[in-house]
């Protein structure tokens, strides 16, 4: 009895299974970009709204100094700090409910980023997500 061996069986089973463990590795590196930028974010409102609450200068000062921070500690996803779409400075002003800056006076910087996966396939069918953190912090003492 001859029996022949089932030549290249191998070779086509790990054809068809590569495309699908190849996108499902790339998902879980997208994935993880997705988290990365999500941290970053989330850390860059955080440190802006501190330096809004230590630099209280009224006006144009303090708030670009808050989002040129934000911008800065947004490390690898190339934020601008004068678009509002990436990074927006909230002080006290005469239209809110603090006119004056005051103890109890919220600061909020809100910082977005704009998530594109690496994977085109993957790219395709989430599109691009919006991340973003916004922080409120109140002002605790007011600087002379």
């Amino acid at each position: 009895m001859n029996r022949h061996k089932p030549r290249g069986q191998g070779l086509v089973e790990f054809a068809l299974i590569l495309p699908v463990f190849v996108l499902m590795i790339m998902g879980i590196v997208d994935f993880g970009r997705m988290i990365y930028a999500f941290n970053s974010v989330s850390n860059a409102a955080r440190e802006g709204a501190r330096v809004g609450i230590v630099d209280q200068r009224t006006g144009a000062g303090g708030a670009r100094l808050a989002a040129i921070e934000a911008a800065t500690q947004a490390t690898g996803l190339g934020l601008n700090p004068s678009d509002a779409n990436h990074v927006l400075v909230t002080f006290p002003n005469t239209a809110g409910n603090c006119p004056t800056v005051s103890v109890g006076c919220p600061i909020s910087v809100r910082v977005q980023y704009r998530f594109s996966a690496a994977t085109p396939i993957i790219g395709r069918i989430i599109g691009p997500i919006t991340v973003g953190s916004t922080t409120v912090i109140p002002i605790e003492r007011v600087q002379p």
